[in-house]
């Protein structure tokens, strides 16, 4: 099941969702696939809720990603942070390690 509330998620999720839900999903939604323990994740973190701070119209689900973990294999994640959009079940774009605010804004901006 998908997260409910809009804008930015502080929180990874050991549940991922089902790749049915993501499917199924309407509006933007925001995948973040990485691991709490992550150096770049950790970095990528104030960056990508500065940026959100200001986008309500998306849901964005924090996916606990790693071995053994499928959700991630299903979107062919093999770097943390990796940000996927997506609109209506489809991907629209991608975004993998970024460093800078102004990187994920304009990234943000292809919606």
């Amino acid at each position: 099941m998908l997260a409910s509330s809009k804008g930015y998620n502080h929180q990874y999720s050991e549940q991922a969702p089902s790749l049915a839900d993501i499917e199924q999903s309407q509006g933007y939604l925001l995948l973040e696939f990485g691991a709490p323990w992550c150096g770049h994740c950790q970095g990528v973190e104030p960056l990508l809720q500065s940026a959100l701070h200001s986008v309500d119209e998306l849901t964005h689900v924090k996916v606990f990603d790693g071995k053994g973990k499928r959700l991630g294999r299903v979107f062919k994640v093999t770097l943390w942070p990796t940000l996927i959009l997506l609109k209506d079940g489809g991907e629209l774009a991608r975004l993998v390690r970024p460093t800078e605010r102004s990187q994920i804004k304009s990234w943000l901006a292809t919606k």
